[in-house]
Parts: C-alpha cells; structure tokens; sequence
C-alpha cells in the first residue's frame, strides 16, 4: 500500500497540493482524475519521489519514499513522467532496456534481456524494437515508454497520462493491456486520466482531487454518481448505463 499523510507542495508561498493524506491500495488500478490544476501531477511525482514535498510524507509497504536508498525503492517503485525527452538517438529496444538499470546498472544479463523481450512483447512492440525512436508515430513512443517502465518490474507503477498521443483505438488497447499487468502480472498500477470513462471501464478505484484536495476516493458504482462528478469537474454531468456500465454524459 501506498500512503501518504500531511503532504503539502507550495512554490513562493503558493499551495498547490494540500495537505492531503490517503492511500492507494496495493493491486489493481486506481485511477486519480479531477479538472486542470487540481494537484493530480504533483500528487504523483511526490509519491514516485520525483518531487520534494514542503510537507508531509509518502510510504510504500512501511518505507519511506524519500529517505529509502534510491536503488532500492527503484527496485519497488516505477514512474513514468508526463513529458519525457531523449535527447540521444535510441533504438525501441534500448529504450526498454532503460528500464532495467535498477537491477542491472547497466550491464544486462541474460535475465534483464528476458524482462526486455517481455515487455516488448506485452505492449505489441516487437516488430519495432529496433526502430529509431524518431521514426515512431507519437502514440507508438507512449507505448515505448510504458514498456520501459513495465520491464523495470515493480510492485508499484505510476504513469502520467499514458494515454497522451493514443487514438482512440490505441488508448482502449492500453487501457486493456494496463489491466492485464495488474491481473496477470500483479502490479499496483496508479495512473493519471482525463477520460473519466476510461477510468471507470478499466480500474477498480477511482481517486479525485479538484482544488489541490482529494474531493473523493471510493470504487466505480461510489464515484460514478451524477452529483459526485458534477461536484469534481464543477460541470452538469449525467451517468447512463451502456451495456451495464456507467458512462458520464457532459458534452452538453
């Protein structure tokens, strides 16, 4: 489980998370949602210790994220950023392998090459592990970094957006391979998303912060509730059920 409690993030005196305290569960997906500048990415990047809290602190299994030697905690914990730029040119392959360095620091053994294959193989990349990165549509590099992230092998993977650069089609082929690695693979995955009925079709709980606080936490039938999202994007929301599942309604 991850938990955090008390964490507070401010620049120049200006809050834009917190404090907030809660926790994520450990398996399945938890989905953190919640209109623009609502703390979602700071929130994250905390917990993957990518961000200096001004307060407070984060725990995984009982460890504390920030004072945990980093190899360790990398062993345990994954996170993949928003935006992401390499500035070398680099293979699908070598990207990938990236991913293994807690475990190998940079000399792959036979085992980091079999979590490699295995995470091109589980994202549908294999024809592309040795294309140049440049030369991959935008939705197919998402899919690379995920792999990398995938191959790292934690308990615990937080992704930013994963859905940025996907169609429609690919985002629905994410989401179902996100779901398999919890469900065959074991990992806790946490993962910012805009689309809340993505959210809804593929996790098992759903986090929602609006304001820099954490306005609800609960399952898909607690948070999939008219006046629930209406008050969390502050727009007139309805919820429908389409083939017996809950589907929000706000185009109007």
């Amino acid at each position: 489980m991850i938990q955090f409690s008390d964490l507070h993030k401010a620049y120049q005196g200006d809050t834009v998370l917190g404090p907030v305290t809660g926790a994520i569960e450990k398996g399945g997906i938890t989905s953190i949602v919640g209109p623009n500048g609502a703390g979602k990415s700071t929130l994250l990047t905390m917990m993957g210790r990518l961000l200096d809290p001004t307060g407070g602190r984060v725990t995984i299994e009982g460890r504390d994220v920030f004072t945990t030697k980093s190899r360790e905690m990398a062993q345990q914990l994954s996170i993949l950023r928003q935006e992401n730029q390499f500035t070398a040119r680099l293979r699908v392959r070598e990207l990938v392998a990236f991913g293994r360095f807690p475990h190998s620091q940079g000399r792959l053994t036979e085992d980091d090459h079999r979590h490699v294959a295995e995470a091109l193989e589980f994202l549908s990349l294999t024809q592309l592990a040795d294309r140049y990165l440049d030369q991959l549509s935008g939705g197919q590099r998402q899919r690379a970094y995920v792999a990398m992230v995938l191959a790292q092998d934690t308990d615990y993977v937080l992704l930013d957006e994963p859905l940025n650069n996907l169609d429609m089609k690919h985002s629905v082929l994410m989401m179902r391979q996100l779901r398999r690695a919890a469900d065959e693979l074991g990992r806790t995955i946490v993962l910012i998303i805009h689309d809340i009925n993505f959210a809804a079709a593929h996790s098992d709980r759903i986090m929602a912060l609006r304001d820099g606080e954490i306005v609800t936490t609960g399952t898909i039938p607690e948070i999939m509730r008219p006046e629930v999202l209406t008050d969390v994007f502050d727009t007139p929301v309805s919820v429908l059920e389409v083939d017996g599942r809950p589907v929000a309604v706000y185009y109007s």
